[in-house]
């Protein structure tokens, strides 16, 4: 019994590994059919700085936005991910051009290079929560909106 338990242990690691590869192709086109088949009408996006989080792939369609609103070139590279069970931790690497205003800085035209650590729920092969940690500090500094 065991070896079955370890089986389907194996599966499910790799078809959220699967998933998550084709989340990075969604994050970086913004493709809202990707966004219905990966993300759960019902997930939840915690996102820093937001009271509440965000809900369902129109939810991350406007996490999304709100990132190319500054940096419409951005693009994310998942460097490493763990996965257990139904969880996933992902730490990517964010790289873009400040070309617009974001969070009420004008564009600077600096280049950004920023690390995220992310941590994801899966349920029936969609994401079902994400808890994502950019390192908006970074960005800020790279940004000259603080000092580093």
């Amino acid at each position: 019994m065991w070896l079955i338990d370890l089986w389907t242990e194996n599966l499910m690691d790799m078809n959220n590994k699967q998933t998550m590869e084709r989340f990075v192709q969604f994050i970086n086109s913004a493709n809202k059919e990707l966004a219905k088949e990966l993300i759960s009408t019902n997930a939840l996006f915690f996102v820093p700085g937001q009271a509440n989080p965000l809900k369902g792939p129109s939810g991350y369609i406007d996490i999304i936005n709100m990132m190319r609103s500054g940096f419409p070139d951005i693009q994310w590279t998942l460097e490493d991910m763990i996965s257990e069970d139904d969880k996933i931790a992902a730490r990517f690497t964010m790289r873009g051009t400040h070309q617009g205003v974001f969070l009420g800085i004008p564009a600077t035209g600096k280049s950004i290079e920023v690390r995220a650590i992310n941590f994801y729920l899966f349920s029936n092969g969609q994401i079902i929560e994400e808890f994502g940690q950019p390192d908006f500090l970074a960005l800020l500094q790279q940004i000259g909106a603080l000092q580093s």
